[in-house]
């Protein structure tokens, strides 16, 4: 459990910072959907070995509410880990590209 654990926060964490990244204001937009697409179907063909991959924990909460009690029993995992990787990637995205606009004007 401690693996899917950690490696649905690393993924999740992956995809929301290609998600800042590519959704900027200061990157260019004609690929953006593009780049969050093929970064999540990486992710899947990647991790699904590991965990099924979720990295969305509605995608989560549907299919183990049909699944029975012991899909239930588990589901915390896939709702607890995207929330600490999506923190992690929030945080981290702002402390390694925060706003930059500050010192380009300062010139």
């Amino acid at each position: 459990m401690a693996s899917a654990l950690i490696a649905e926060i690393i993924w999740t964490a992956i995809f929301l910072c290609v998600i800042l990244g590519v959704t900027d204001e200061r990157a260019p937009k004609s690929f953006a959907g593009l780049a969050i697409g093929l970064s999540l179907t990486l992710i899947h063909l990647v991790a699904i070995l590991i965990t099924n991959t979720s990295v969305n924990p509605a995608r989560s909460l549907g299919v183990a509410w049909f699944a029975g009690p012991e899909a239930l029993g588990q589901v915390w995992l896939f709702i607890l880990a995207p929330l600490i990787g999506a923190a992690i990637a929030g945080l981290s995205y702002q402390v390694l590209f925060g706003d930059k606009r500050a010192a380009v004007g300062a010139h």
